[in-house]
């Protein structure tokens, strides 16, 4: 079973489907400033879904949003743009401009003000503040962002070409499925793999503290909230096969990509944690990725380690703009969409998060002290001030190796092995080889502070990797040395 058979069908089935696509930031804004920048979170600098954090703050408006791909694909590719659904989760805010705020780069721009909603909402069209209700004809929203994208289609100009970005929430929540939808998938619950309400022994202190095993309650609450998830993407469904449609119609469809993603995962009891996402784990930083059009032959799968920083640079070269003059930290697609032979590709890549949390203490939950936030019922929070990680994911011929520091006073290190342990349930920090925990900090250290060229080098391993243990004490002395002393 699945809710996206249409979207199966017209992309993945007529193209490519990446198996290894991944997030450098398990959360929405950052997710989305990577994919509109193509740059790692430690160079667009949103860490969170806050203003403080970042998230469509006037900062990122002067020194970000000028140089995304839209921005670049307008000015100086001479394409016609088009956006529509939720753009970053604080746009709107009175703080940043309010909704008269339209980033450069978008002919037409339909942005939802602030997070995910299906009714009830304010909408920017170019600018101008629409308000919407709750009457579903004319204001669910995935079916609303479906008729504005014809409409664009309908009414565009013939004489450039076109790029549209549809950001629909769905499947985000408060996962509201339209009416013809709620009675769907009423035998589905969310999948009870082997690390499924289980305790996170050997984890960072956030994961340990979940409550293990989970109430009937929240296995109730968990289970709802995926079968919600799926009723809500059947609209989602509709709209793609709508879109595919027109673009048919119009004879434009053998000449059009088409990119289907996400900008995060989502846990749904994996280590006993109910909802939500944020984490490092495989559940939260892996993404679909499906792409057809011109060139793409149909029903392929890619194994290739690719990440949403990779969308833009993709977009930019189909466009045949020069990626040299842009600062993206991202690779084009392009020859693995195409199916070049001998392509060198990248054997790792960059996760980071900046850990969220309030200052005062949850009152649901005093015993955790301050700092924890996004708390659900038997206290079992998502975030703090320290869940604050880097992680070097690689996947190569001999490796298949998640390696993660956190910056907190224990300086925990987690470590698996995806290959023996898919569902990352042991943390074989204190056992791996002490020579590949050295090579692996050393090269998050380079990432961490990479920019542009400098996050495409060879990985730990590639054949063209090159390791000197003295630079880890020089440039870098304090963390590497720290690291260095903790008892493997």
């Amino acid at each position: 079973q699945t809710p996206l058979k249409k979207t199966n069908a017209l992309i993945a089935q007529m193209g490519i489907t990446f198996l290894n696509a991944y997030v450098p930031s398990a959360l929405c804004c950052p997710s989305r400033a990577s994919i509109l920048t193509g740059k790692y979170p430690h160079n667009h600098h949103v860490v969170n879904n806050t203003l403080e954090g970042n998230c469509s703050s006037k900062s990122w408006q002067k020194i970000q949003e000028p140089y995304t791909f839209p921005a670049l694909l307008k000015s100086m590719c001479g394409y016609q743009t088009f956006f529509a659904g939720k753009y970053l989760n604080e746009y709107g805010a009175e703080d940043a401009g309010g909704v008269g705020h339209v980033p450069p780069g978008w002919s037409f721009w339909y942005a939802l003000e602030k997070n995910s909603k299906y009714y009830n909402y304010t909408l920017s069209v170019n600018g101008k503040a629409r308000r919407h209700g709750e009457n579903y004809s004319v204001d669910y929203l995935t079916d609303v962002l479906a008729n504005m994208s014809l409409d664009f289609l309908e009414y565009k100009s013939n004489f450039e070409p076109f790029f549209m970005m549809i950001s629909t929430p769905a499947p985000h929540s408060p996962w509201t499925a339209a009416p013809q939808y709620t009675k769907s998938f009423q035998n589905v619950s969310a999948p009870r793999n082997s690390n499924f309400n289980i305790h996170g022994k050997n984890k960072h202190w956030l994961i340990r503290q979940a409550k293990t095993p989970m109430t009937n309650s929240s296995i109730q609450f968990l289970d709802d909230a995926y079968r919600k998830r799926w009723q809500t993407l059947l609209s989602v469904d509709d709209l793609i096969e709508k879109l595919v449609k027109k673009l048919e119609l119009n004879g434009e469809l053998d000449n059009t990509y088409i990119f289907y993603t996400s900008d995060n995962g989502f846990h749904t009891g994996q280590f006993s944690l109910p909802i939500d996402k944020r984490q490092l784990y495989e559940f939260d930083i892996k993404v679909p990725l499906l792409v057809r059009g011109p060139g793409i032959k149909p029903n392929q799968t890619n194994k290739m380690l690719v990440a949403n920083i990779d969308l833009g640079p993709t977009i930019l070269d189909i466009a045949g703009y020069d990626l040299n003059k842009t600062q993206m930290d991202g690779m084009s697609l392009l020859p693995l969409l195409r199916g070049d032979k001998n392509v060198t590709w990248r054997s790792d890549f960059l996760v980071e998060y900046q850990g969220e949390g309030y200052n005062g203490s949850d009152p649901t939950c005093p015993g955790l002290g301050p700092g924890v936030t996004h708390c659900f019922p038997d206290c079992v929070c998502e975030d703090s001030y320290n869940n604050t990680y880097a992680c070097v994911r690689t996947l190569s011929a001999s490796w298949d190796l998640q390696y993660c520091e956190f910056d907190d006073r224990e300086v925990f290190v987690e470590v698996y092995n995806l290959t023996a342990d898919p569902h990352q349930i042991n943390n074989i920090a204190k056992t791996i080889d002490q020579e590949i925990l050295e090579k692996m900090n050393y090269r998050l250290m380079m990432l961490q502070s990479c920019a542009g060229a400098t996050c495409r080098t060879p990985g730990v391993f590639d054949p063209g990797y090159k390791f000197d243990p003295r630079l880890m004490f020089s440039n870098h002395g304090l963390r590497a040395r720290r690291f260095s002393a903790q008892p493997l």
